[in-house]
């Protein structure tokens, strides 16, 4: 069957012709999505649900393994592992010889008049420029590894600080939600005191107003604690719901030796880069001083002359004159970014050195502080209260001495704990001067 179209005759397709054509297109489209999902960018950086540690609430999370999701993880430090990658790649370059050179001339267009010329040269580095600019490169990937280093030490030192602070937010909650407990009790014992004609209603009030005040406190301490875990799960781009409890228990950390401070200073990796900056602008001089001495470049060929049918070895030797140029204004440069490296090397010892001494004072000052509540303030408290508490069962004690007792202990813990935090946080602080991070298990002094 014919259908009549523009005033032409069109022939219907057959069932063949239509089959070999859809088959032909569905292998083409085949073809176009796989390339395309060849060609389509993968995320080089894993989620944290492809972690089933760090997503799975029911996993407890260490301080350990916080650093390492950080250190996994962390953008900063995918870039400067690719620095030290190119500075590997500077090295190997550094350290070839100049190719070769090939040249090839005719003269005259005639066949019997004409000169064919070939030849091949080569530059020879004279002065010692290959071994300066390797050292040069050499100090460079070095410098690219301390770097490495240090933010490695650095980003552990933050996730440290993140981690003691949302134990310290945890150890809040849960101190807060015994004090609520122990003021619903005194509120209980005065409200039966108040009920049998043994005290004051004035006492139950009183004893509400501080359960009232308790329960603010408690409140506060779920949103601290919501905080420092959002802060913490921000490290390795997680969110805060999906952050399983952490695992660990906040204490006085140990006492750092002051002879061992001067050793560590020396070697915190700001210093170390500071010094291989130092070896890297002397390489730079040597190179500089190199470049004054012109290289030669030799050269090796043939030449065939047709006019006398004779072919003519060809041998030259070519060297620059250094009458103007001798590499004086770079070596100037040179020297003087060799003095600034030196300076700023004693500079970051001197910063460093204060810093840690600063933080070590600290450190040992809040140290001794929560050791001192820990010991001597917090059994005398505690003693204090169950001696009120059970003076005021047997009738002895007003109802204002379990206040005050009570309102003692309160505050002996919450000193204990802020001396325990802010010796942690020191601790931290010398760690991330000195380039230690505190990555070691979380254990009970």
């Amino acid at each position: 069957m014919t259908y009549p179209f523009g005033g032409r005759q069109t022939r219907r397709p057959s069932t063949l012709t239509v089959q070999r054509t859809a088959l032909a297109l569905a292998a083409l489209v085949s073809c176009v999505v796989a390339r395309a999902e060849m060609t389509q960018p993968h995320s080089v950086l894993p989620t944290v649900a492809s972690n089933p540690a760090a997503a799975s609430p029911s996993v407890p999370l260490t301080l350990a393994r916080a650093v390492a999701l950080a250190l996994e993880r962390s953008p900063e430090l995918a870039a400067t592992r690719a620095e030290v990658a190119a500075a590997q790649g500077a090295e190997e370059q550094a350290g070839l010889m100049p190719n070769p050179e090939f040249a090839a001339s005719i003269e005259d267009t005639q066949r019997r008049t004409r000169t064919t010329a070939v030849q091949v040269s080569q530059r020879l580095e004279l002065g010692g420029k290959r071994q300066a600019r390797l050292m040069a490169a050499h100090q460079g990937r070095a410098i690219a590894q301390a770097r490495l280093e240090g933010l490695q030490a650095k980003i552990g030192a933050e996730v440290s600080a993140s981690f003691w602070e949302a134990l310290a937010a945890q150890a809040r909650l849960d101190q807060a939600n015994a004090l609520s407990q122990l003021a619903r009790q005194a509120t209980d014992a005065a409200a039966k005191r108040v009920a049998a004609g043994k005290v004051s209603p004035v006492d139950e009030t009183r004893a509400r107003l501080a359960a009232s005040g308790v329960d603010l406190e408690l409140a506060q301490a779920q949103v601290e604690l919501q905080v420092a875990r959002t802060r913490l799960a921000a490290h390795w781009g997680a969110m805060e719901a999906l952050l399983p409890p952490l695992e660990g228990v906040l204490h006085v950390p140990e006492e750092v030796a002051t002879a061992s401070l001067e050793e560590r200073i020396e070697a915190a990796p700001e210093v170390v880069e500071a010094r291989l900056e130092v070896a890297r602008r002397q390489a730079l001089v040597d190179v500089e001083r190199s470049r004054a001495m012109p290289d030669i470049t030799v050269g090796l060929g043939v030449q065939r002359n047709n006019e006398i049918g004779r072919n003519q070895p060809l041998i030259g030797v070519s060297i620059p004159l250094p009458m103007f140029d001798r590499n004086q204004g770079n070596l100037q440069e040179a020297l003087a970014r060799e003095d600034q490296a030196r300076y700023a090397l004693q500079a970051t010892v001197s910063r460093l050195r204060a810093g840690a001494h600063v933080a070590l004072a600290q450190a040992q000052s809040a140290r001794k502080q929560a050791l001192m509540i820990e010991r001597e303030l917090l059994p005398k408290a505690q003693s204090a209260y169950d001696a009120a508490t059970n003076g005021f069962a047997l009738g002895k004690f007003t109802f204002l001495d379990v206040l005050d007792a009570q309102r003692s202990l309160f505050q002996a813990r919450a000193q204990h704990l802020k001396a325990v935090a802010e010796s942690q946080r020191a601790a931290i602080d010398l760690g991330r001067i000195l380039g230690m991070a505190r990555t070691a298990p979380v254990t009970t002094q």
